[in-house]
């Protein structure tokens, strides 16, 4: 497994686990499928898990802790707080208050049953809040040990530079993927300015770039089913931008999935992605992204069709927005 570096310091594998999937949002779970994911995960080198106390709630961050627990392999660990929502309930409220970010690291410090996190993100951004505030509480967090690094989730460029000013950031994590390119605009290239690794979510357009999940139909429970991209037209609509994945993909003898990590991959060498599963066979398969080489003409190729192919639909609906580009 290559290895890549975010901000100064955190050094993991070049794919990381989204674990989101496991608990919630995505379908029926099932917690022994998802520790033998993760089990071998671990066996192929993949160091680097990504949830967040709001998943399930909660339910993730105890699965992984279950594992942390099970395992020997050394993993790096990053969360989230700052979501706060009810058991089954998909509406939700913001709090980035020192003393709620208090609350929230001890709690997933227990969950996860670790003394320290290693990568603790915002979550989502509080509007009437200033960052600075936010980060003051954070900072105070590392200096007593609790939490090694602090994120950033879904931020503006603006935000991401008044909160490195008060505290340095490791990694922005924010949606970015062959159908959601906002962030090359300006918070990439702010995260290169300030030196900020950058892990991109959804990579695989939650599957719909792989060419899965584009006839509507979802397990009960999959949100997917109710976001705008996923919708009939809308479907019909991007289901160019899946068919051109998977014409490059057959063109380097590799899957879609592959096809759209490697791009991603290829974007720097601060990038690391997090795509998600709950299947060793779809792990395997997006570990094997690493192996596939695009050159510098299969980009330009690849960015010349996409010009062609403007995405349709909002990435999520008016409530799963807030916060994002806070």
């Amino acid at each position: 497994m290559k290895r890549r570096t975010l901000g100064t310091d955190l050094t993991v594998s070049a794919l990381g686990l989204g674990c989101m999937g496991m608990s919630e949002f995505y379908g029926p779970r099932d917690d022994e499928t998802s520790l033998r994911v993760l089990h071998e995960a671990a066996e192929l080198g993949v160091d680097f898990l990504d949830t967040a106390d709001m998943y399930g709630p909660h339910h993730n961050e105890e699965l992984i802790g279950r594992f942390l627990n099970e395992s020997s392999a050394s993993m790096k660990v990053a969360t989230k707080f700052g979501i706060v929502r009810a058991p089954g309930e998909y509406r939700r409220s913001l709090d980035n208050g020192p003393d709620y970010a208090r609350h929230a690291c001890e709690g997933s410090l227990r969950r996860l049953g670790i003394e320290r996190i290693d990568l603790y993100y915002v979550h989502r951004v509080e509007q009437d809040r200033p960052i600075e505030e936010t980060m003051e509480g954070l900072a105070r967090l590392v200096s007593e040990g609790k939490i090694a690094r602090i994120g950033l989730c879904e931020v503006s460029a603006e935000t991401l530079r008044r909160a490195h000013a008060v505290h340095p950031v490791t990694a922005v994590q924010t949606e970015y993927s062959l159908w959601s390119r906002g962030p090359e605009d300006e918070v990439l290239p702010t995260c290169r300015e300030l030196g900020v690794g950058f892990v991109p979510y959804s990579p695989l357009g939650r599957g719909f770039l792989t060419g899965r999940f584009q006839d509507g139909r979802f397990e009960e429970g999959d949100f997917r089913a109710s976001l705008p991209r996923f919708q009939d037209d809308a479907a019909q609509a991007n289901r160019r931008i899946a068919d051109l994945v998977a014409v490059m993909a057959a063109r380097k003898r590799s899957t879609p999935a592959q096809l759209a990590l490697a791009w991603l991959l290829a974007q720097g060498e601060d990038i690391v992605p997090i795509p998600g599963t709950k299947q060793t066979k779809y792990l395997r398969d997006n570990v094997g992204a690493t192996d596939v080489m695009l050159s510098d003409t299969d980009l330009a190729e690849i960015d010349v069709a996409l010009a062609d192919r403007p995405v349709s639909g909002a990435r999520y609906t008016a409530e799963g927005m807030k916060g994002v580009d806070a």
